[in-house]
């Protein structure tokens, strides 16, 4: 599935909608961990010259830890790395880890070197050569996972740093205001959380909501008092959503879109209903006062998102638009939720 169509549609309807240009934001946390859950497995390389133990090192690496490819040849495992960059290597040949150590440019491979003895002097061989960890050939498959693990989380924050710090000039992460994510932010990651979701079948839903009659509120409040508003407003949305999985951004001046991952659409429903009440049964202390707010929300869910659906990521933040804005037109305060129909393939 491609996303860069998407991602620009989404920013077109976004901007459209928004009110002011986010401001520029360091990382956070939560948004790391929104990019490194949607990024794809790491690729990796398993140059293993003994056929046997290669075969099954590349049974035991689950393909949704590593997308590994498999070559015995050390003169072509090198070729292919040239061609095309691979975050771990896997590989029992300690002239293939010094080769790439002395041609690596400004990526460099997080190396698992698999010793032709589990002893000591060799995994030294190993790790002088330039190996980050090595692993015996008749490793328990715990460990295999633990240490191949291990790798993958290395080699997946190397590259989330990596895309941050390309990104950083031109991406805005963090809403300055509300401390959420950012508009931009929320069109760059939505398009890859569907991806993500269409790539293992899972579930996935959208809420958009809408602050009611916020316009009275700054012209009664004034500015100062509507931020506050949108302060309080999108930590509320946080404290009811599940930290480090679900994630709230500002996506206009008053409007926030919560992305709920492995989230059907009657779990969606269930959450969405309670951010309505969280918003409209607590009053809102503004400079002293109590104030009263309630909210709109629009809500888009998918029980299992398809693979090969055209631009999906766009379907689903239009019909949860809609849906937003028959809430607001049915009087607003109230959810509205559509499970967004796909063809059958």
């Amino acid at each position: 599935m491609r996303t860069g169509g998407q991602t620009t549609v989404i920013k077109r309807v976004l901007e459209r909608r928004a009110q002011q240009p986010s401001a520029i934001q360091e990382d956070t946390t939560a948004t790391i961990a929104v990019m490194l859950r949607v990024l794809p497995p790491p690729r990796a390389l398993l140059a293993i010259s003994d056929a046997g133990i290669r075969a099954d090192f590349e049974r035991r690496i689950p393909a949704d830890m590593l997308d590994v490819e498999a070559n015995g040849d050390e003169d072509e495992a090198l070729v292919s790395l040239v061609t095309e960059f691979r975050s771990v290597i896997v590989t029992d040949s300690l002239e293939l880890i010094r080769r790439i150590r002395s041609q690596q440019g400004g990526r460099a491979p997080y190396i698992v070197y698999v010793p032709p003895l589990d002893e000591p002097r060799e995994r030294e061989s190993g790790l002088t050569a330039g190996a980050d960890d090595c692993v015996g050939r008749r490793v328990s498959d715990r460990e295999l996972r633990a240490r191949i693990g291990g790798a993958r989380r290395i080699a997946e924050l190397e590259n989330v740093l990596r895309i941050a710090l390309v990104e950083n000039r031109k991406l805005s992460t963090t809403d300055d205001l509300t401390r959420v994510a950012s508009r931009r932010f929320f069109s760059k990651h939505f398009p890859r959380e569907v991806e993500r979701a269409a790539r293992y079948g899972r579930p996935l839903s959208l809420i958009l909501c809408d602050i009611d009659y916020f316009k009275n509120a700054n012209d009664t409040l004034g500015h100062a008092g509507g931020d506050e508003i949108l302060k309080h407003f999108g930590t509320r949305l946080q404290e009811c959503l599940r930290r480090g999985v679900d994630w709230v951004a500002r996506i206009g001046g008053e409007e926030f879109a919560m992305v709920l991952p492995e989230t059907g659409y009657e779990q969606a429903l269930d959450v969405a209903r309670k951010l309505r009440a969280a918003v409209a049964n607590r009053a809102f202390k503004v400079h002293g006062r109590d104030i009263d707010v309630t909210a709109s929300f629009g809500l888009c869910g998918l029980d299992r998102v398809p693979v090969g659906e055209r631009k999906l990521a766009e379907q689903l933040l239009k019909v949860a638009d809609a849906a937003l804005y028959r809430s607001k037109n049915a009087g607003r305060n109230r959810v509205t939720a559509t499970m967004l129909p796909v063809r059958s393939r």
